[in-house]
């Protein structure tokens, strides 16, 4: 089976989302694009031999022609895609934010349930990572004891001029949130932001910041946001157990040792170091959608539990205090 996919958005992560539908990912056929600037879509159409451009991403959805939306528009228009997804019956993937304040997830959490079926995906790419998926393998099968402190790293060589200091939690830590939950198989208790000293090439934005989180099991979580770091992109993260320890992989392909040092290449930017894991992501979403018709990936309350803790984190950003997380009551639809 052949699943026919409209993408509602083609700007920078879109477009490299069409191109992995239409040249990466098997059984898949871009049907349909559109985005806010229609220029720009109908360029990304010719460019990747897509039939049908949209004016409006409802117009998209209500395609019969469209088996399956992707949704990589602007953050603040996610809500809007997701729910006319579901009303229409369609499964939908939908990139991180799934939406922009908690209460929008939670509207869409009670869309789906009335619907009676898992339809939404929303895009963790993480999960999909051979390092982080090996590193699941090893805190799943136990060998290392009760996980009891989790150390995280995610540091950028720069951002944009844009980029604000909550952008550190909503846009950064927002991928910690979710590969924690995921990693350990339970829910974050409570927020603390630290602010360490400016770093110089910053200006004005509060970086880097470190988080404290706890879990439900009392094992502790801290989480290093660097977002002007110069040297490269960075992820690590390690867990210490009872018995061992087990952190990510080295991703580098080699390792040189010349003229009395030792060198490793580092990622240039987010698309190099998880193009793959973008890659499998897309499959596993098409394949699960031509097999049972339901996405396999990260739900609709995932992207609601990384809101909310978002939001946790950024009031104890904003007031120094610890704060709890309070999540709404999880509906049985997604312990399925």
């Amino acid at each position: 089976m052949t699943v026919r996919v409209g993408v509602i958005g083609v700007g920078t992560i879109g477009e490299d989302h069409l191109r992995r539908l239409t040249q990466v990912v098997a059984g898949a056929e871009v049907v349909a694009v559109t985005d806010v600037d229609l220029d720009r879509a109908r360029a990304a159409a010719a460019k990747y031999d897509v039939a049908t451009v949209h004016l409006t991403g409802q117009e998209l959805i209500s395609d019969p022609e469209v088996d399956a939306v992707a949704v990589c528009s602007w953050g603040p228009t996610h809500e809007e895609y997701v729910l006319a997804s579901i009303a229409a019956g369609k499964p939908v993937f939908c990139e991180k934010p799934l939406a922009e304040t908690p209460e929008a997830c939670e509207r869409m959490i009670e869309a789906e349930v009335s619907a009676g079926r898992r339809l939404v995906q929303v895009g963790f790419m993480r999960r999909y990572d051979r390092a982080y998926r090996a590193l699941k393998d090893v805190v799943d099968a136990g060998s290392i004891g009760a996980p009891l402190i989790v150390h995280c790293v995610h540091r950028n060589p720069t951002v944009p001029g844009y980029f604000q200091s909550e952008s550190l939690i909503t846009d950064a830590a927002v991928h910690e949130f979710d590969i924690l939950r995921w990693l350990l198989g339970e829910e974050i208790t409570t927020t603390s932001v630290l602010v360490p000293k400016r770093n110089r090439h910053g200006g004005d934005l509060q970086d880097p910041v470190m988080l404290i989180l706890e879990m439900d099991s009392g094992a502790i979580v801290d989480v290093e946001i660097s977002m002007n770091i110069r040297y490269g992109y960075d992820i690590q993260g390690t867990v210490v157990g009872e018995d061992g320890t087990a952190a990510l992989g080295d991703q580098d392909a080699v390792v040189v040792r010349l003229a009395g040092g030792t060198t490793s290449p580092v990622a240039a930017d987010w698309r190099e170091r998880f193009s793959r894991a973008y890659d499998v992501e897309f499959q596993e979403w098409i394949d699960a959608i031509a097999g049972s018709g339901v996405p396999a990936g990260p739900t609709t309350w995932d992207g609601y539990a990384a809101a909310v803790v978002a939001n946790t984190a950024l009031e104890a950003l904003r007031t120094g205090t610890r704060t709890s997380v309070k999540l709404v009551e999880k509906p049985a639809l997604y312990d399925q």
